[in-house]
């Protein structure tokens, strides 16, 4: 598919076809890349997309375990027990 750059004041910008944006699932933001010889244009994911699921896979809800007998100079000076 050819597209015709347009003036937007100093700028050109480009129309890009609805269907084309639903496909890509653009919303009101694109993040643009250049790479040698192409112009990439990518959806902005939001924020912390796929946290949820990654820590799912994770395991879900585990408390951090570390080795035993770790102890610092802290553990010594500064805990009152």
């Amino acid at each position: 598919m050819r597209a015709a750059l347009i003036r937007i004041g100093n700028s050109k910008g480009l129309r890009i076809p609805k269907p084309v944006l639903e496909a890509c699932g653009f919303g009101s933001e694109v993040e643009l890349r250049v790479e040698p010889g192409r112009l990439v244009v990518l959806p902005v994911a939001a924020a912390r997309a796929g946290w949820e699921e990654a820590f799912a896979r994770g395991g879900g809800k585990q408390e951090l375990l570390l080795p035993d007998g770790i102890r610092t100079e802290f553990d010594e000076a500064d805990w009152t027990w």
